[in-house]
């Protein structure tokens, strides 16, 4: 199910520097996945050691998000009107289309046609788009978001154990993501109900240019399978613990903590998020198999997360035989959302392989930003 050539550990190595940190986090992921990829893969991680030095993000804003919503399907309409007029987006950058409400996926010709519909509508500034509905979550076998970022391509689909293309948007210091690499990312603002989306858009909102003095939480679990990323643990601590706590917990659940900010686990289910006081902007994710099927997994649901007061999470729709590539890196997420990022940026720049993996949550959400600038 993981793929079989062992990421190591950086060990108990004392580094001089955090850039040095990178460097080592570096060699390790690039080791994992086979050479046709590893060349991209290197360019994409080139600038890794970027992440402790870059200066203040220049952060997405309003103008350059486009809110996507399906006239066919109320809620969507609630939450898209919602969103716009809480986020003040320009009225040229909200994109109405239409399709059956409903079902968890789309076929590869319904979406051709929807984004076609999209694209023509789209203003030329526009960097990203935020999508307005939980469901659907997939296009054939890709994530919705990952098809409307790069446009349906098979290439990030995987037929068993294999790795997809990889984003070069994957730790970018692109900070035009469509004018630099022609791609939008995409991030939904997912919710089963408009109470909840009410309450994930207000707290995204809420965030910005707090500065919150919250806890990374790195919690290592006894599922081994999904507990990769646990390795990579001790790397955040180098490179961030001057700048911000991170506690690695050793169980299955974190419990009973009110300043949370991240939480990175890999459990099929995960407990205790009832106890737990998550902070504005925060973003959290477990990784297993199908958290990103988000209204009818067999696991749970990464809308799981948003319902219990995190902004952002994230979970694959297929099968990822769990290369850790296909994953939100901590340390990446982290480094780029201090930086001053955005949730969609930082969420994004985090995941080499994301086009099994959906984005949900409220993009603009910017806790570290140095100012608003609307």
């Amino acid at each position: 199910m993981w793929c079989k050539r062992k990421i190591d550990d950086a060990g108990d190595q004392e580094h001089a520097d955090a850039k040095a940190n990178a460097q080592v986090w570096y060699r390790r992921f690039t080791s994992c996945g086979n050479r046709a990829h590893r060349t991209d893969v290197l360019a994409a991680l080139a600038l890794v050691a970027s992440i402790a030095f870059a200066g203040p993000a220049r952060a997405l804003d309003p103008t350059q998000l486009a809110v996507i919503i399906n006239t066919s399907d109320p809620l969507s309409i609630q939450i898209g009107d919602y969103y716009a007029a809480r986020r003040r987006i320009p009225l040229q950058n909200v994109i109405r289309i239409s399709f059956p409400p409903g079902r968890t996926g789309l076929y590869e010709s319904e979406f051709d046609a929807i984004k076609a519909t999209v694209d023509r509508q789209t203003p030329a500034n526009v960097q990203a788009y935020a999508l307005t509905w939980a469901a659907p979550y997939r296009v054939a076998c890709m994530s919705i978001t990952a098809a409307f970022a790069f446009g349906f391509d098979r290439a990030f689909c995987a037929e068993g154990c294999k790795p997809t293309r990889v984003s070069p948007y994957f730790n970018s210091a692109a900070t035009q993501p469509f004018t630099e690499l022609k791609i939008r990312p995409t991030m939904s603002l997912a919710a089963l109900s408009f109470d909840e989306a009410k309450a994930l858009i207000d707290r995204g909102i809420a965030a910005d240019s707090t500065r919150p003095p919250g806890t990374a939480y790195l919690v290592s679990t006894s599922e081994t399978a999904r507990n990769v990323r646990s390795r990579w643990y001790g790397l955040v601590q180098r490179m961030f613990g001057k700048r911000l706590r991170v506690v690695e917990v050793h169980d299955d659940a974190l419990w009973n903590r009110d300043d949370v900010l991240f939480y990175f686990t890999g459990k099929r289910e995960v407990d205790g998020l009832s106890t737990l006081r998550f902070l504005p902007g925060a973003i959290a994710d477990h990784l297993t198999s199908s958290a990103g099927m988000l209204t009818d997994s067999g696991q749970m649901s990464a809308l799981r997360w948003l319902e219990a007061g995190a902004t952002a999470s994230y979970g694959t729709v297929e099968e990822p035989c769990n290369f850790p590539q296909k994953f939100p890196h901590p340390a990446v997420a982290i480094g780029h959302y201090l930086e001053g990022d955005t949730a969609i940026e930082a969420y994004w720049k985090s995941v080499n392989m994301p086009g099994q993996g959906i984005f949900i949550g409220e993009p603009l959400a910017a806790p570290f930003r140095n100012t608003r600038k609307w």
